[in-house]
């Protein structure tokens, strides 16, 4: 699946979903698609991605305890 880095904008590929939907996971490990040579794998956190559109991801992909009200 490909997502944006919000603070470059450059295109991720990321490697493992199942990190990237577990919410209780705040990094997962993405390869950067710029440039011609394929880059190495990296991790990074969940909170710094977004979808190409811009929209950000899901709170339930983020946040573990997103059904308990905070305050």
């Amino acid at each position: 699946m490909f997502l944006k880095e919000t603070r470059t904008g450059d295109l991720v590929d990321v490697i493992d979903m199942g990190s990237l939907i577990n919410p209780f996971t705040r990094q997962v490990d993405v390869q950067y698609q710029s440039g011609e040579d394929l880059a190495d794998p990296v991790t990074i956190d969940k909170q710094n991605l977004a979808f190409p559109s811009g929209e950000q991801l899901p709170e339930c992909w983020i946040n573990g305890y997103y059904r308990f009200k905070q305050g």
